[in-house]
């Protein structure tokens, strides 16, 4: 067993909703406690500075690089990050030398694993200046830079969590901005990759066409129509045929392709797509699994969970039926990750990102 450590867990990911907080005390192994979590929603503003971010990584060529509007918007959700942690260690009384180690996410702008590049905005020494804590970043990049994928980076924390999962095989899918899942097999076997778009182009199509931040609870998505042809269309892109490991950018899909469409028809076509990309990650696994448990946003889409279920003909349930905080699963996994790259011990592997060997990575950056 490991030093045990407080870690506190920082999400914001490829979802522009806002940050999600947990701290853990952690071993980086079997050890996990979980101790509180929260969330901090960012203003319709800020998520408009970010959409405009997005647009500005287009041209990065170099992961340091921030044309356009990124540097005054990285210092922005680094304030906002840095604000979220003092309130929230100040809401429960403790003091920032309580807490060993932040791991902190930032937004992803950019990931294109096949130029070796993956951009996460958020300065790491300013939050750790800022709190008082040292803070591990930046834990994409080595994996990106050996070869592999850069992502998903939870399934060695899904892996720990699977001890309360009823049989195996199992899957831990996370739909979040863009959706990926963790396969565990009976002998703790790991394979993960991303499946294709979680609730992004859902959101991004919702905010276009009614202002509002997403679906909420799939009800756009349930009064309209699934159009088939081009749900099939979406799943023709290359992503779907690739062998896994692999990623996805945010942004590898466009939503002009449902343009003519009503509102609530489109909802419900992104929405089967996002389902359908889902239930093929069944193609890219030995076993199909006994049971999907869900995390992240996507869990509170109603439409998208029974559409799922019809897909994979088995129980698709959220991760609170085990027990656990499906807004805090992945803040809790980057605490994890902090905690397992302090002590330089793996985050990838070759069945969850490609890279050729298990891989450590991040960079500390001390208060």
């Amino acid at each position: 067993m490991g030093k045990i450590r407080r870690a506190l867990g920082l999400m914001s990911g490829t979802s522009m909703d806002g940050i999600d907080i947990a701290l853990i005390e952690t071993d980086g192994e079997d050890h996990v406690r979980r101790l509180a979590a929260a969330g901090v929603d960012y203003e319709p503003a800020f998520r408009e500075q970010l959409r405009g971010a997005l647009r500005d990584a287009l041209s990065i060529k170099e992961r340091n690089e921030r044309p356009g509007s990124l540097a005054a918007v990285e210092a922005e959700l680094t304030r906002l990050h840095a604000d979220a942690v003092l309130r929230f260690i100040g809401d429960r009384m403790l003091q920032p030398s309580a807490i060993d180690v932040i791991g902190f996410h930032g937004q992803t702008v950019l990931h294109d694993p096949g130029k070796g590049l993956t951009v996460q905005i958020g300065d790491g020494p300013a939050l750790a200046a800022a709190t008082g804590i040292d803070v591990v970043h930046d834990l994409r990049a080595a994996d990106c830079g050996a070869g592999g994928q850069g992502a998903p980076l939870a399934p060695v924390y899904h892996r720990a969590m699977a001890a309360k999962a009823p049989e195996r095989p199992v899957a831990f899918v996370n739909i979040g901005g863009v959706a990926n899942i963790t396969w565990i097999g009976a002998d703790g076997a790991l394979i993960a990759f991303d499946t294709g778009p979680g609730n992004a182009m859902i959101d991004d199509w919702v905010t276009k066409r009614t202002g509002a931040p997403r679906d909420e609870g799939g009800a756009l998505a349930g009064r309209g129509t699934v159009h088939e042809d081009y749900v099939s269309a979406y799943l023709r892109h290359d992503h779907f045929a690739a062998a896994a490991p692999k990623s996805l950018d945010r942004n590898a899909f466009d939503l002009s392709l449902v343009d003519p469409l009503s509102t609530e028809d489109g909802a419900a076509t992104l929405t089967a797509f996002t389902a359908s990309a889902i239930a093929r990650a069944r193609e890219h696994v030995p076993e199909e699994p006994h049971l999907w448990i869900i995390a992240g946003g996507g869990r509170r889409n109603r439409t998208l969970m029974a559409t799922l279920a019809g897909y994979v003909h088995a129980a698709v349930v959220p991760v609170e039926a085990l027990g656990f905080d499906g807004d805090a699963v992945e803040a809790e996994a980057w605490a994890y990750l902090a905690v397992r790259a302090l002590d330089r011990r793996p985050i990838t592997f070759p069945g969850t990102t490609g890279v050729r060997v298990p891989l450590s990575g991040g960079v500390l950056s001390r208060a």
